[in-house]
């Protein structure tokens, strides 16, 4: 007997946001258990809440502090090593991921077998070990962590400078923004009418397998593919 079709999981995020990571970490534990063929999507965080007409937690004092007692619980229950950066101000509102997304994009475009590994160390550099992710050096090191030669890594650094990667980026987030979403993560699926549903943020996994007809097992620690 042949088995179902695997249902389409795509994840838009943004590795300046934590909460994507979590997402992210999630999603890849249960591509062991459930039937999905997950598709990371790497958008531009910025151009969604611009088209939104969102505000970002940091502009909102309350929002800032709940976030880091929020990401402290989060780092444990789902064993993911969250840390906030001691500048988060500087990060997330002058630094920015446009480097990192457009890096990313590129990365999967050319070599997507590597994206999800690419992803992670972006989010341990940036929510993990304070480190920047917006120069040419520190996107150096991010390829070389992941086995990838300096020259191939290097030219995928003048590729991710090229129109047509930015042009991608700008595809995708567009693609999320006209899915419905309004901040990171977003988790769209295709429902039983062929049409598609997003799922914003990290915390809709029960409702997500409900909508997939798989079993949510809580946050899988023990597959955690970064450990505290």
């Amino acid at each position: 007997m042949a088995l179902p079709a695997k249902k389409t999981v795509e994840l838009f995020y943004d590795v300046i946001s934590p909460y994507s990571w979590i997402g992210f970490e999630v999603l890849c534990r249960y591509q062991k258990k459930w039937n999905i063929d997950l598709q990371l999507k790497p958008f531009l965080l910025a151009g969604v809440m611009k088209a939104s007409d969102n505000r970002p937690p940091m502009m909102v004092a309350s929002k800032g502090v709940y976030m880091g007692q929020d990401l402290h619980r989060l780092r444990s229950f789902y064993q993911v090593p969250i840390s906030r950066p001691a500048d988060v101000f500087n990060v997330l509102m002058n630094k920015g991921s446009l480097s990192a997304q457009r890096l990313l994009t590129a990365v999967n475009q050319n070599k997507p077998q590597l994206t999800e590994a690419v992803s992670r160390e972006l989010w341990m550099r940036v929510w993990g070990r304070d480190e920047d992710i917006t120069t040419p050096d520190s996107l150096m090191q991010v390829l070389k962590s992941t086995g990838m030669k300096e020259s191939e890594a290097a030219e995928l650094l003048k590729v991710s400078a090229d129109k047509t990667i930015s042009d991608k980026l700008k595809q995708i987030t567009k693609e999320a923004v006209d899915a419905g979403a309004f901040g990171a993560p977003a988790i769209v699926i295709k429902d039983s009418n062929n049409e598609k549903q997003m799922l914003f943020g990290s915390d809709r996994f029960e409702v997500l397998a409900w909508m997939l007809g798989e079993k949510y097992e809580g946050p899988l620690r023990e597959l955690a593919a970064s450990k505290l």
